[in-house]
């Protein structure tokens, strides 16, 4: 069997399970647009970081060509790269998967003692870690590991072993690379003082406010206690904990106002308030219903 012929046999086989491929050419890259996609003159892709017109049926931009369309995967603009491909490539965000790519030795021991067990890929110099649910792809989210799920994609290497699990927090968490804390007296940001949380502007929370108040509180406080680093994603734990208590409310929970707080906790120990901000709205969104 050819090489040609064994990634394209195994493109369909994933595309028949429902796993966007792409070809992959010398270098592990994906190939080049064609010349009415070149520097994006086409408008880009639907699916792309900006909307766009294209339409093409080339393997074009990268992660946003890879497609379950056997008769693009077989088609003559696609056999032409597949004749040059050294491997195939799969979106792993179109299959609701995250892949945590651990580059080395050193990355693969952190996450052996980090991250919950999963599927493990072996790849040339490390291993994949796949993980069942998307986020944002991210490189370089601490030595060799980078985080590959929407908008990127990954070589495919095999099934490899283990059960398939779910995309936890420790590594959502990795994606929002904070500053380290600065030097004291140095002012990152300054919040307007808000209103804090309490029952009054909860009025379909069916917590107790005394409930509510003591899991903020200690929230709050091991966000402060970050003071060398990490209280943005301690942040972040705070408002997902939060959320995840009001799932089941009637709403409203004003959980924008107790994530406020969260804020101005984090920015208090030198966090910077966009990062702050995008960390507490990513937590308070990560539930399956939000409750606001």
């Amino acid at each position: 069997m050819t090489t040609t012929i064994a990634h394209l046999r195994t493109a369909l086989y994933l595309a028949t399970f429902g796993v966007p491929v792409l070809p992959l050419r010398d270098g592990k890259g994906p190939f080049g647009n064609c010349r009415a996609c070149a520097k994006n003159a086409c408008g880009g892709r639907p699916n792309m970081k900006r909307a766009g017109a294209c339409h093409c049926t080339a393997p074009c931009h990268a992660w946003a060509a890879a497609t379950t369309d056997r008769a693009i995967v077989t088609s003559p603009l696609w056999t032409a790269a597949w004749e040059r491909a050294v491997c195939v490539g799969y979106h792993p965000g179109g299959s609701r998967l995250t892949v945590v790519d651990l580059d080395n030795a050193a990355a693969v021991a952190w996450a052996r003692e980090t991250l919950p067990a999963t599927r493990i890929v072996p790849t040339t110099r490390g291993q994949h870690w796949i993980y069942r649910g998307v986020m944002p792809s991210h490189n370089a989210v601490r030595p060799g590991v980078d985080i590959k799920s929407l908008m990127s994609y990954a070589r495919w290497l095999g099934p490899g072993t283990g059960a398939v699990t779910a995309l936890p927090d420790t590594v959502r968490a990795l994606a929002m690379k904070e500053d380290t804390t600065p030097a004291p007296g140095e002012v990152v940001s300054s919040l307007p003082e808000r209103a804090p949380w309490n029952r009054s502007v909860a009025t379909g929370c069916r917590h107790t406010e005394r409930y509510v108040r003591t899991g903020l509180d200690r929230g709050l406080a091991l966000v402060r206690a970050r003071t060398e680093s990490g209280a943005g994603s301690q942040a972040f734990g705070t408002a997902r904990f939060l959320a995840i208590q009001h799932t089941h409310c009637p709403g409203p929970c004003a959980l924008d106002i107790a994530g406020d707080e969260i804020v101005a906790a984090a920015v208090s120990v030198g966090v910077p308030e966009p990062y702050a901000r995008r960390a507490v709205t990513n937590g308070l969104q990560t539930t399956v219903r939000g409750a606001a």
